[in-house]
Protein backbone atom coordinates (compact mmCIF):
# COMPACT_ATOMS: atom_id res chain seq x y z
CA UNK A 1 0.00 0.00 0.00
CA UNK A 2 1.08 3.73 -0.78
CA UNK A 3 -0.51 6.56 0.54
CA UNK A 4 -3.25 4.53 1.68
CA UNK A 5 -3.74 2.78 -2.33
CA UNK A 6 -2.80 -0.20 -3.42
CA UNK A 7 -0.04 0.37 -5.82
CA UNK A 8 -0.89 -0.74 -9.24
CA UNK A 9 -0.24 -3.92 -10.66
CA UNK A 10 2.60 -4.80 -13.49
CA UNK A 11 -0.93 -5.62 -15.94
CA UNK A 12 -2.55 -2.50 -14.45
CA UNK A 13 0.32 -0.16 -15.40
CA UNK A 14 0.77 -2.12 -18.80
CA UNK A 15 -2.62 -0.86 -19.89
CA UNK A 16 -2.30 1.95 -19.01
CA UNK A 17 0.26 2.44 -20.70
CA UNK A 18 -0.83 1.19 -23.97
CA UNK A 19 -3.75 3.59 -23.41
CA UNK A 20 -1.29 6.23 -23.48
CA UNK A 21 0.60 5.25 -26.34
CA UNK A 22 -3.15 4.44 -28.26
CA UNK A 23 -3.94 8.11 -27.35
CA UNK A 24 -0.76 9.61 -28.64
CA UNK A 25 -0.79 7.85 -32.01
CA UNK A 26 -4.56 8.81 -32.48
CA UNK A 27 -3.58 12.75 -31.67
CA UNK A 28 -0.77 12.05 -33.97
CA UNK A 29 -2.22 10.63 -36.74
CA UNK A 30 -5.42 13.10 -36.38
CA UNK A 31 -2.92 16.30 -36.47
CA UNK A 32 -1.15 14.92 -39.57
CA UNK A 33 -4.23 14.29 -41.33
CA UNK A 34 -5.16 17.79 -40.61
CA UNK A 35 -1.88 19.25 -41.16
CA UNK A 36 -1.93 17.40 -44.63
CA UNK A 37 -5.45 18.14 -45.62
CA UNK A 38 -6.59 21.65 -43.70
CA UNK A 39 -3.24 23.38 -43.80
CA UNK A 40 -0.68 23.70 -40.72
CA UNK A 41 -1.57 27.14 -39.84
CA UNK A 42 -5.40 26.56 -40.44
CA UNK A 43 -5.39 23.95 -38.16
CA UNK A 44 -6.09 24.33 -34.73
CA UNK A 45 -5.02 22.20 -30.93
CA UNK A 46 -8.80 22.53 -30.02
CA UNK A 47 -9.60 20.71 -33.43
CA UNK A 48 -7.50 18.32 -33.32
CA UNK A 49 -8.23 17.40 -29.27
CA UNK A 50 -12.05 17.14 -30.52
CA UNK A 51 -11.72 14.84 -33.44
CA UNK A 52 -9.89 12.87 -30.93
CA UNK A 53 -12.57 13.08 -27.96
CA UNK A 54 -9.85 14.43 -25.73
CA UNK A 55 -9.40 17.72 -23.77
CA UNK A 56 -6.93 20.29 -25.54
CA UNK A 57 -4.98 19.64 -21.69
CA UNK A 58 -4.54 16.09 -22.87
CA UNK A 59 -3.07 16.84 -26.02
CA UNK A 60 -0.54 19.05 -24.09
CA UNK A 61 0.49 16.18 -22.23
CA UNK A 62 1.36 14.42 -24.97
CA UNK A 63 2.86 17.43 -27.65
CA UNK A 64 3.74 20.70 -25.96
CA UNK A 65 2.29 22.09 -29.31
CA UNK A 66 1.75 22.08 -32.93
CA UNK A 67 5.32 21.76 -34.17
CA UNK A 68 5.99 19.31 -31.54
CA UNK A 69 3.42 16.75 -33.36
CA UNK A 70 4.07 18.03 -37.23
CA UNK A 71 8.27 16.86 -36.37
CA UNK A 72 6.93 13.75 -34.21
CA UNK A 73 7.40 11.11 -37.07
CA UNK A 74 10.73 12.89 -38.08
CA UNK A 75 12.06 12.69 -34.63
CA UNK A 76 11.47 9.10 -34.46
CA UNK A 77 13.44 8.75 -38.04
CA UNK A 78 16.46 10.48 -36.63
CA UNK A 79 16.27 8.71 -33.84
CA UNK A 80 16.38 5.79 -35.71
CA UNK A 81 19.30 7.33 -38.16
CA UNK A 82 21.39 8.08 -34.84
CA UNK A 83 20.58 4.18 -33.28
CA UNK A 84 21.89 2.81 -36.98
CA UNK A 85 25.04 5.37 -36.99
CA UNK A 86 26.17 4.17 -33.82
CA UNK A 87 26.02 0.39 -34.56
CA UNK A 88 27.74 1.03 -38.11
CA UNK A 89 31.52 -0.72 -37.88
CA UNK A 90 34.45 0.89 -36.84
CA UNK A 91 36.46 0.49 -39.91
CA UNK A 92 33.81 2.01 -42.08
CA UNK A 93 34.74 5.40 -43.30
CA UNK A 94 32.37 8.39 -41.87
CA UNK A 95 30.70 8.93 -45.28
CA UNK A 96 29.99 5.36 -45.57
CA UNK A 97 28.49 5.15 -42.23
CA UNK A 98 26.53 8.07 -42.97
CA UNK A 99 25.27 7.35 -46.21
CA UNK A 100 24.63 3.00 -45.11
CA UNK A 101 22.87 4.23 -41.92
CA UNK A 102 20.35 6.49 -43.74
CA UNK A 103 19.90 3.76 -46.39
CA UNK A 104 19.45 1.24 -43.57
CA UNK A 105 17.26 3.28 -41.74
CA UNK A 106 14.22 3.65 -44.66
CA UNK A 107 15.21 0.04 -45.76
CA UNK A 108 13.96 -1.33 -41.83
CA UNK A 109 11.97 2.13 -40.68
CA UNK A 110 8.73 1.09 -42.56
CA UNK A 111 6.66 -0.98 -40.16
CA UNK A 112 7.91 1.17 -37.24
CA UNK A 113 6.64 3.95 -39.41
CA UNK A 114 3.20 2.21 -40.41
CA UNK A 115 2.48 1.80 -36.58
CA UNK A 116 1.78 5.39 -36.26
CA UNK A 117 1.10 7.28 -39.22
CA UNK A 118 0.49 5.69 -42.88
CA UNK A 119 3.39 5.92 -45.50
CA UNK A 120 1.29 8.01 -47.60
CA UNK A 121 0.54 10.53 -44.62
CA UNK A 122 4.29 11.22 -43.53
CA UNK A 123 5.31 11.76 -47.20
CA UNK A 124 2.22 14.43 -47.47
CA UNK A 125 3.60 15.68 -44.28
CA UNK A 126 7.28 15.93 -45.80
CA UNK A 127 5.38 17.86 -48.41
CA UNK A 128 3.69 20.54 -46.01
CA UNK A 129 6.95 21.05 -44.53
CA UNK A 130 8.25 21.66 -47.57
CA UNK A 131 5.75 24.18 -48.72
CA UNK A 132 4.86 25.57 -45.78
CA UNK A 133 7.41 28.88 -44.17
CA UNK A 134 6.89 28.19 -40.69
CA UNK A 135 7.28 24.58 -40.60
CA UNK A 136 10.16 24.87 -43.17
CA UNK A 137 12.11 27.45 -40.97
CA UNK A 138 11.64 25.09 -38.15
CA UNK A 139 12.68 22.26 -40.04
CA UNK A 140 16.04 24.32 -41.54
CA UNK A 141 17.07 24.80 -37.33
CA UNK A 142 16.12 21.63 -36.29
CA UNK A 143 18.71 20.58 -39.41
CA UNK A 144 21.31 22.33 -38.12
CA UNK A 145 20.89 20.80 -34.55
CA UNK A 146 21.00 17.67 -36.51
CA UNK A 147 23.87 18.26 -38.07
CA UNK A 148 26.09 19.50 -34.97
CA UNK A 149 25.28 16.70 -32.92
CA UNK A 150 25.73 14.04 -35.58
CA UNK A 151 29.31 16.07 -36.33
CA UNK A 152 30.06 15.31 -32.85
CA UNK A 153 28.56 12.02 -33.06
CA UNK A 154 31.50 11.27 -36.03
CA UNK A 155 33.90 13.50 -34.49
CA UNK A 156 34.03 10.85 -31.21
CA UNK A 157 33.94 7.94 -33.42
CA UNK A 158 37.17 8.96 -34.90
CA UNK A 159 38.65 9.89 -32.21
CA UNK A 160 39.23 13.09 -32.84
CA UNK A 161 38.34 16.69 -31.59
CA UNK A 162 35.29 18.10 -32.94
CA UNK A 163 36.71 22.07 -32.09
CA UNK A 164 40.13 21.62 -33.70
CA UNK A 165 39.50 18.96 -36.45
CA UNK A 166 37.35 20.43 -39.23
CA UNK A 167 36.25 17.57 -41.11
CA UNK A 168 33.97 16.03 -39.33
CA UNK A 169 31.63 18.98 -39.57
CA UNK A 170 32.18 19.83 -43.00
CA UNK A 171 31.72 15.90 -44.16
CA UNK A 172 28.22 16.13 -42.33
CA UNK A 173 27.15 19.82 -43.42
CA UNK A 174 27.97 18.49 -46.96
CA UNK A 175 25.85 14.88 -46.13
CA UNK A 176 22.92 17.15 -44.48
CA UNK A 177 22.36 19.40 -47.70
CA UNK A 178 22.62 16.99 -49.83
CA UNK A 179 19.69 15.25 -47.94
CA UNK A 180 18.53 18.76 -47.81
CA UNK A 181 17.87 19.32 -51.92
CA UNK A 182 16.66 15.72 -52.74
CA UNK A 183 14.02 16.81 -50.15
CA UNK A 184 13.07 19.85 -52.35
CA UNK A 185 12.84 17.93 -55.68
CA UNK A 186 11.12 15.35 -54.45
CA UNK A 187 8.30 17.39 -53.18
CA UNK A 188 8.77 19.38 -56.68
CA UNK A 189 8.63 16.04 -58.25
CA UNK A 190 5.65 14.29 -59.70
CA UNK A 191 6.54 10.44 -58.46
CA UNK A 192 5.33 11.12 -54.22
CA UNK A 193 6.46 7.76 -53.40
CA UNK A 194 9.11 6.80 -50.52
CA UNK A 195 11.26 4.28 -53.44
CA UNK A 196 11.49 8.08 -55.53
CA UNK A 197 13.01 9.96 -52.86
CA UNK A 198 15.37 7.56 -51.97
CA UNK A 199 16.66 6.65 -55.42
CA UNK A 200 16.92 10.41 -56.21
CA UNK A 201 19.17 11.03 -52.35
CA UNK A 202 21.57 7.31 -53.62
CA UNK A 203 21.83 9.31 -56.92
CA UNK A 204 22.92 12.81 -55.73
CA UNK A 205 25.23 10.81 -53.06
CA UNK A 206 26.75 8.74 -55.25
CA UNK A 207 27.47 12.04 -57.14
CA UNK A 208 28.53 13.73 -53.69
CA UNK A 209 32.46 12.92 -53.40
CA UNK A 210 32.79 13.06 -57.22
CA UNK A 211 31.16 16.72 -57.21
CA UNK A 212 33.47 17.72 -54.24
CA UNK A 213 36.82 15.66 -55.64
CA UNK A 214 36.95 16.46 -59.62
CA UNK A 215 37.78 19.47 -62.08
CA UNK A 216 34.39 19.90 -63.52
CA UNK A 217 35.35 21.57 -66.24
CA UNK A 218 37.52 18.39 -67.26
CA UNK A 219 34.64 15.77 -66.13
CA UNK A 220 30.96 16.06 -66.24
CA UNK A 221 28.50 13.66 -65.28
CA UNK A 222 27.16 11.28 -68.62
CA UNK A 223 23.85 11.08 -68.77
CA UNK A 224 23.71 7.70 -67.85
CA UNK A 225 24.77 8.63 -64.30
CA UNK A 226 23.00 12.10 -64.35
CA UNK A 227 21.01 12.15 -61.34
CA UNK A 228 17.76 11.43 -62.28
CA UNK A 229 15.58 14.21 -60.33
CA UNK A 230 15.33 16.81 -63.00
CA UNK A 231 13.21 14.25 -64.99
CA UNK A 232 10.93 14.14 -62.03
CA UNK A 233 10.52 17.75 -61.88
CA UNK A 234 6.86 19.18 -62.18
Amino acid sequence: MTGGRPAPTGSAAGLREQKKQRTRAALLRTALEFFTTKGYEETTVDEIAEAVEVSQRTFFRYFANKEKAAFAVQEMMEHHFVEALRARPAEEGPFDALRNSVLGTWDTIGEALTEVVPVDVYLRMLQVIESSPTLLAAHLRRSFEMEEYIARLIADREGLDVEADPRPRVAVASFGGVMRVTGQLWVQGKDASLDALRSLTVSYLDHLTPALATNWRETAPSEAHRPAGGANRA
